[in-house]
């Protein structure tokens, strides 16, 4: 099969097609015929060495972590699947991942996909859907009624962010670029403050939770908007803890996991209507190279998926 491999950390340069065996699942995997990928900022950054501490992972390395797809094979000891259904989700970070013609993956971390969308728009959802679902309601406890602020909401994971939590009942404010302002409102945010031409530290207050994702100056101003017990929750690291404790407020540092409980309620969301993945372009994931480029950018409208078959 053809896969997309890192045999050693870099720059984009370092990625190769290789052809490589089919692996076969171990008893508790299943294999996935892989339709579609999606690229997503871990990848580049494990691609750049930015992760070995938190991911190790074996060179060489198979990178992405989203597929949708078929499953071709079970493993002796699976009985919640069977060959031929349709899966998503998010791999494990630490093992070779979808930018492939088939993965292996441990058969508790994948769920059924979303019916009422193709494999496509099912390999956008799991990493960003996961991270923004955790991020609000295990982390963040949002709550119907609450002010929530969600940073780069028109990124990958902020376009599912204010998609949960308007769907939940919450107030919704995103930062984005002006040009994002109307399609974010259409997913729903009640408010969009462009963050080249204002300053959102110094136009909100009271604000209950704040989704970060940028960090550094970002994630330190946004303690100042929070009312007194908030929330600031972070993908990344949580810098400024003496901070957030002066101000008796919490920030909170999280990596998203692979729970498929979670997976199937967003599923049910997409299915619904109510939730739908946003995505900015498809290419062949031959064209990683191109797509981890572009990603890495940081200006992406919603996700880059690969499509493999």
């Amino acid at each position: 099969m053809k896969a997309v491999r890192i045999h050693d950390f870099g720059g984009p340069e370092v990625l190769s097609i290789d052809e490589i065996p089919v692996p076969k699942p171990a008893s508790d995997e299943v294999l996935i015929k892989v339709h579609a990928t999606s690229v997503n900022p871990v990848d580049w950054k494990i691609r750049e060495g930015q992760r070995k501490d938190k991911f190790p992972a074996k060179l060489p390395l198979t990178l992405g972590w989203d597929v949708s797809g078929t499953i071709e094979d079970i493993g002796e000891k699976v009985s919640t699947f069977k060959k031929g259904e349709e899966v998503y989700g998010r791999p494990d970070p630490t093992k070779n991942g979808a930018y492939a013609e088939y993965i292996a993956v441990k058969a508790n971390i994948i769920s059924i996909k979303p019916t009422s969308i193709g494999h496509t728009e099912a390999a956008a959802v799991p990493l960003a859907g996961l991270t923004a679902w955790q991020g609000l309601f295990d982390y963040g406890l949002l709550k119907a009624g609450q002010k929530v602020l969600i940073h780069a909401a028109a990124g990958g994971v902020g376009t599912y962010a204010v998609q949960f939590a308007k769907w939940k009942g919450a107030y919704v404010i995103g930062t984005a670029s002006d040009s994002n302002a109307d399609f974010l409102k259409r997913l729903g945010a009640d408010e969009v403050i462009d963050y080249k031409m204002q300053d959102f530290a110094a136009v909100l207050k009271d604000v209950d939770l704040v989704l970060d994702t940028i960090g550094k100056e970002t994630q330190l101003k946004s303690l100042d908007v929070l009312k007194e017990g908030g929330r600031v929750v972070t993908t990344l690291m949580p810098e400024f803890a003496a901070e957030a404790k002066a101000k008796k407020v919490h920030l909170i540092g999280f990596t998203a996991q692979s729970v498929p409980a979670q997976l199937s309620e967003i599923a049910g969301l997409i299915d619904s209507g109510k939730v739908k993945p946003v995505i900015e372009k498809v290419l062949p994931f031959t064209s990683a190279k191109q797509a981890q480029i572009e990603s890495e950018q940081g200006h992406t409208r919603g996700k880059i998926v690969l499509q493999v078959i």
